[in-house]
């Protein structure tokens, strides 16, 4: 504390009067200061990727960032007469939405409304704001690209500050037209519950993975007509399908000269089901004790007999002395699968052929629909030995359309359904 008639140091008054400013050079003038504040302009134009703008100003609050700019004067060529003009005939703000940088990011943009001699009057042209738009243009495209995550529109709309309405509408632009059918064309149905029908159809290039296109339904008389508006149906060589009568007849009118391929992930469930056939049917008849110990058994028959271990065939071997014909199923099922795995349709055809024989004079109904069903797929299993191709790809694809469909809680529109499937799987 200085006394009323004591001299106050020189060197404590200097720090008290640089005491919460910024220590500037000594050569630091006026000029360079100008220059250092508009540095810090082009740095905040730089971090918003605003580039040839002017930022004014910059308000930060707790959940919004308010930036104040404007575009450079420069002439224009005006849309009436096509003659160039920089005179100014007035401003008016516009607050513009943009991708949030941490926060909502709000843009307010003075623009300029230029005068021509010919009278006419029109708005300067930017980069980043289409006409009669409120959002930027890259807001719009970030708000497209959400939808590639398996979220409902209201989530993304939530995310972008804009309602969820508003986020499926932008989503409207994006468009998919398929222009040409793949050479493996893989088809599928599955439960979409979309435009008025249960089921929904699933094209898809098995060779590359690819998502060709949803169809609304799964008639065959539908189908044709999808499939025959395409010029480049004569280039589908191959036709892969479950075992549906109703595509393999799609497939002889619209692709006769493709090779029809089984799905293999739908053929061997048949044996399976004809073995589970008769499990149930033996339990019935054995006492409740032995009833829970098949059914608790059951994976066991299910699991193949390389991985068993010397327990688990040692519970086989009491169910298959108790029950007979459990022994006869499931021989018949380890079989098929030796059948099944050949290497080409020469060689799997004289094995198939003996299954059948076999399957028949082991004289178990339970095994008579499978037997007819290989029957009469029998061309097309064969074919399923000779390529690498299957339905499995297909039954990804409708396994993650069952999550999108959980999170949206169902999807009536079918056009909005099949634009976010295919832009999913893109």
């Amino acid at each position: 504390m200085l006394g009323s008639g004591e001299e106050p140091d020189p060197l404590i008054m200097k720090k008290v009067e640089h005491r919460g400013k910024i220590p500037y050079h000594k050569s630091t003038t006026n000029h360079n200061k100008g220059k250092i504040s508009m540095l810090n302009k082009d740095y905040t134009a730089k971090l918003l990727d605003l580039v040839d703008v002017i930022i004014t100003k910059v308000e930060n609050f707790s959940e919004e960032v308010h930036v104040y700019l404007e575009l450079p004067r420069i002439k224009h060529r005006c849309p009436a007469c096509g003659a160039l003009t920089d005179r100014v005939h007035d401003y008016r703000m516009q607050t513009v939405k943009d991708v949030p940088f941490g926060r909502k990011t709000l843009l307010h943009l003075r623009k300029r409304r230029y005068r021509c001699i010919c009278g006419k009057r029109f708005f300067e042209k930017n980069f980043f704001l289409p006409r009669y738009h409120r959002v930027t243009s890259r807001l719009v495209a970030a708000i497209i690209g959400a939808f590639h995550e398996l979220v409902p529109a209201s989530e993304i709309g939530a995310r972008y500050n804009v309602s969820g309405a508003t986020a499926a509408r932008y989503f409207k632009y994006v468009a998919f037209k398929p222009t040409q059918l793949p050479e493996v064309l893989s088809i599928d149905e599955f439960k979409g519950n979309s435009g008025g029908e249960k089921y929904n159809s699933i094209i898809v290039d098995a060779e590359k993975h690819k998502v060709v296109d949803i169809l609304p339904n799964r008639f065959e008389n539908d189908l044709i007509k999808y499939f025959s508006q395409f010029p480049s149906k004569t280039g589908v060589k191959y036709f892969v399908c479950d075992m549906n009568p109703h595509f393999r007849a799609v497939s002889k009118t619209c692709f006769p000269g493709a090779a029809i391929v089984a799905d293999r992930y739908h053929v061997i469930p048949q044996v399976y089901w004809a073995m589970e056939r008769v499990r149930k049917k033996e339990q019935k008849k054995l006492s409740a004790r032995f009833r829970k110990y098949f059914k608790r058994s059951r994976c066991l028959l299910m699991k193949p007999m390389a991985k068993l271990s010397n327990e688990e065939m040692e519970r086989l071997a009491l169910m298959f002395e108790i029950a007979p014909r459990l022994a006869d199923a499931y021989r018949l099922k380890n079989e098929f699968l030796d059948v099944i795995r050949a290497k080409s349709s020469a060689a799997g055809k004289p094995k198939l052929i003996d299954w059948l024989r076999s399957a028949e004079t082991m004289g178990l109904p339970e095994f008579s629909d499978c037997i007819k069903a290989y029957r009469n797929w029998f061309r097309e299993i064969l074919n399923s030995m000779d390529v690498p191709w299957s339905n499995g790809f297909i039954e990804g694809c409708n396994n993650k359309t069952k999550v999108l469909k959980r999170v949206c809680f169902g999807m009536r529109n079918f056009h909005n359904f099949r634009r976010r499937i295919l832009f999913c799987h893109t």
